[in-house]
């Protein structure tokens, strides 16, 4: 085991000098970079919208409007492909999802349906048009009356082909606000994921991608009165328009649009010459400018309108033909207002309505301000780590920390390499990484000292320790990776940030743990010879301990399940404080802009806007504020207008550092998701437990991480921290520690369960506990002290989650111990050798024992 071939160690040094490598634009200036060779590794890692300011918004497709659309156009084909084929009809409507219609003459029905039988053709679906669906079957339920059904699948082929000409609409408008690295993807069947780094206007974004921006341009029928029309009925093809003024202008239009949208091939915003006043210039295409030539010819005098999404820009008078394929659309616009006009022009229409359902914006201020704090929690927990591990193993812990250095700085080059993001609970894993990394080195050198109290040589206790541990590292870890890779796909947002980053952060820490490590012992024994393991200056738990555990086990379990019975009662009774991701709503942090923040006068602002109840509290620092609103009853686009009123009422005194909107529909899902979670991790960690170990280990580990999981939840209850999002990742981040506790104990367990096949299960249990209770100690130490660190230090956005994490890791150690051990007991993990055993039972429970 001690024993490396050359070409062994240039590869170890190897993937830690990229790693170096990779790692180090994250830290050496940007500018240090130009003067490398293009292969050089330059890239440095993305930050989340968390840590540099931005907006991340998700759009949902309309799919009623959709549909309705598609009935609409399907009812005007009907009508045109019956006149063409002059055949005599009656009750063309819309009903339900079908269009029906009846003929006139039942001689005509076998004509009429072979001239609707293109409605009915199949369309190419799939890649390449590998496949083909019928969007509509057509069907004669009464002798003369025929019926095209729209189908599922031509529903979601049409969903589906709406949602891929919408991301490429949004990514046109999103690129002409001029913002750098946006992210625009598709996130299952109808919505769209927007996240824009660094944008100054959120509200802005939003006016922009949710507009349709269906512009057609219709005459106006002068033939009535507009009054008259509003208070009778508008004359046949004719429909009531309003204007986009205060008050509102009425119009009569014709429902016949001359030219639309898609005729127009560039929109600008330019100034009126004779006014000054901002304007859209625009330009049709050929087939544009000829209808509209033609339309503008034949209605001098007239007025035409101007119509956008329903609502009517500007209606001038026609004074001349308009025949060179341009003009400009005038009205009340400020300088912005005619750029976005012209940027939706130039973009074209998305083909429905896309709606705001979440959207988490952050502030440059409030990004720059958790960069700061992580770095410096960051700082502080490395180096009460370090200081920690030296104190305990001296020159071993050395080597800890060196293969600890390299284990970070292979996170981030992994990070970096794979263009992943990295937000603040990206940092929280780092952080919690730093502590749980150097668990693997613990089981090494407490297994290597072990070994040496048995009588072993250095060399040989060394070779044992790492062998030996081996096992245990692999196992420990694994678990924590099942429950990482089930974040990641259930996951959503910066969950899965922290799930990326807990996942690679357990791959390199088994690599420089174990085998970097090993490396650099390896060396120090080949060139000192020691004669003894290195000194230690501070000792946490004596060499040899006789701690009688399974003495107290009734006591345990039934302080245990009281606690348990407790925190699910009061989890059914009591009200948790669920933060907007599950119960939907609005988050709003804002800071004074000058002085300290006023409660009383923001609640007194805020009561009169109508938004049901409204909390609103200090946050951190006395110019931090923190708003919730509750879930509006009005769906998602009501969310959005609380976020309106808000702005409207405190942005003339507060700076908005970040705010997050939850609509109905992602709070339901992500609350499904959240639990689906949890109980997969366990299934999977369950399936795996048994499959290494037994049944009775593998029942006794999820009971145990159950009890954790309940007084974890009940933890919350009783503090009444906000149980959000993050939450949900601390709690599977419990769950993967819990079991990364328990594994390590059954671990030995198995062991000494082959070794003494006649020792009492009590007493074996005593003993096993006893030889891994220095390696539990010391783990769950340097996890809190890098805990403790962010806690303290890594700012109020985060420190619940820390909390949970903190309570979660005493919680998981407790458990290790006073649950999880005495149920192999209760399973009757061993049912031979008790009697047999009865002297060896009234020995002491001493190290010695492990000596055979």
């Amino acid at each position: 085991m001690l024993h490396f071939p050359r070409w062994q160690t240039i590869l170890i040094w190897l993937a830690v000098a990229l790693g170096i490598a990779y790692a180090a634009p994250n830290i050496i200036p940007a500018s240090y970079f130009s003067s490398l060779p293009s292969w050089a590794p330059s890239q440095p890692m993305t930050l989340g919208l968390d840590l540099q300011g931005g907006s991340h918004i998700l759009l949902q497709l309309d799919r009623e409007e959709l549909v309705e659309e598609r009935l609409k156009s399907a009812r005007d084909d009907v009508r045109r492909l019956l006149r063409e084929e002059r055949i005599g009809y009656t009750g063309l409507s819309v009903s339900g999802n079908a269009v029906q219609v009846r003929i006139r003459d039942d001689s005509q029905v076998p004509a009429a349906r072979e001239a609707l039988a293109e409605l009915t053709a199949p369309v190419a679906s799939g890649l390449f048009g590998s496949g083909s669906i019928s969007e509509m079957t057509i069907s004669e339920p009464q002798p003369g009356l025929l019926r095209l059904t729209l189908t599922d699948e031509g529903i979601d082929y049409r969903l589906g082909s709406a949602l891929s000409q919408s991301i490429e609409v949004v990514s046109r408008r999103v690129n002409e606000l001029g913002t750098t690295e946006p992210v625009i993807q598709r996130q299952g069947d109808d919505r769209i994921l927007v996240q824009v780094p660094g944008l100054q206007d959120p509200q802005r974004l939003k006016d922009i991608l949710g507009q349709t921006a269906k512009m057609t341009f219709q005459m106006v029928d002068q033939s009535v009165p507009v009054q008259e029309a509003i208070e009778s009925r508008p004359p046949p093809g004719t429909s009531i328009m309003y204007s986009m003024d205060d008050p509102p202008v009425p119009y009569v239009i014709e429902d016949r649009v001359i030219v639309s949208g898609e005729n127009l091939v560039d929109a600008q915003a330019t100034f009126d010459q004779r006014t000054n006043e901002p304007v859209v210039s625009f330009r049709f295409d050929t087939k544009g400018a000829t209808r509209f030539g033609q339309a503008t010819q034949e209605n001098v005098g007239r007025l035409f309108a101007i119509i956008l999404d329903g609502q009517v820009i500007s209606a001038p008078q026609i004074r001349e033909p308009i025949l060179g394929g341009s003009g400009q659309i005038s009205g009340n616009f400020t300088v912005q207002s005619a750029n976005d006009l012209a940027v939706l022009l130039r973009a074209g229409a998305l083909p429905a309505t896309l709606t705001v359902i979440e959207e988490r914006t952050v502030g440059p201020g409030l990004g720059q301000d958790s960069i700061d704090a992580g770095k410096v929690a960051s700082m502080i927990g490395a180096v009460l780590v370090v200081a920690f591990m030296v104190a305990v193993y001296g020159l071993l812990g050395i080597f800890a920390v060196v293969a600890l250095g390299a284990n970070i700085a292979m996170i981030i080059a992994i990070l970096s390499g794979l263009g992943a993001t990295l937000t603040l609970p990206g940092i929280a894993g780092i952080v919690l990484t730093m502590g749980m990394a150097v668990d693997s080195n613990v089981l090494v050198f407490e297994r290597i000292r072990e070994e040496r109290a048995g009588g072993r040589s250095i060399i040989q206790a060394i070779d044992a320790g790492f062998s030996k541990a081996l096992a245990t590292i692999v196992d420990a870890n694994v678990t924590t990776l099942i429950a990482a890779v089930i974040l990641f796909y259930l996951g959503t947002g910066p969950v899965r940030g922290f799930a990326v980053t807990l996942a690679i952060g357990i791959v390199t820490t088994v690599f420089s743990a174990y085998t970097l490590t090993r490396w650099m012992v390896a060396v120090w024994v080949k060139t000192r010879r020691p004669k003894e393991l290195p000194a230690s200056p501070l000792h946490v738990i004596p060499p040899e301990t006789a701690v009688r555990f399974m003495r107290l086990r009734r006591f345990t379990f039934s302080l245990s399940a009281l606690a348990s019975i407790a925190a699910l009662a009061l989890f059914m009774t009591v009200n948790m404080n669920y933060g907007i991701d599950f119960k939907g709503g609005s988050s709003i942090e804002v800071q004074a802009i000058e002085g300290e923040a006023d409660i009383a006068d923001i609640r007194s602002r805020l009561s009169g806007l109508n938004l049901g109840e409204v909390q609103v509290q200090e946050f951190g620092d006395p110019r931090d504020v923190l708003i919730r609103v509750q879930a509006q009853d009005g769906g998602e686009n009501a969310e959005q207008t609380v976020i309106t009123k808000v702005r409207d009422a405190l942005e003339a005194d507060y700076d908005f550092r970040r705010v997050e909107v939850v609509g109905p529909t992602v709070s339901g899902e992500l609350a499904r998701a959240g639990t689906i979670a949890v109980l997969a991790s366990l299934f999977a960690i369950l399936i795996y437990i048994w499959l290494r170990f037994e049944w009775q280990f593998a029942v006794g580990a999820i009971l145990a991480t159950t009890h954790d999981v309940i007084m974890t939840i009940g933890f919350f209850v009783v503090t009444g921290i906000e149980f959000n999002l993050t939450s949900i990742a601390a709690i599977l981040t419990i769950v993967g520690y819990s079991l990364n506790d328990t594994v390590v104990v059954y671990d030995r367990v198995r062991e000494n369960l082959r070794r003494y096949k006649k020792m009492p299960l009590p007493q074996l249990l005593d003993l096993s506990m006893n030889q891994t209770l220095s390696r539990t100690v010391m783990t769950s130490v340097t996890t809190l002290l890098a805990l403790v660190a962010l806690y303290v230090f890594g700012g109020e956005v985060i420190r619940s989650f820390t909390a949970a994490m903190i309570f979660g890791v005493l919680i998981g150690t407790y458990s290790s111990i006073f649950v999880a051990s005495p149920l192999l007991i209760l399973f009757r993990m061993r049912t031979g050798g008790q009697e047999a055993g009865e002297e060896a039972e009234k020995q002491p429970v001493t190290g010695a024992a492990a000596k055979g």
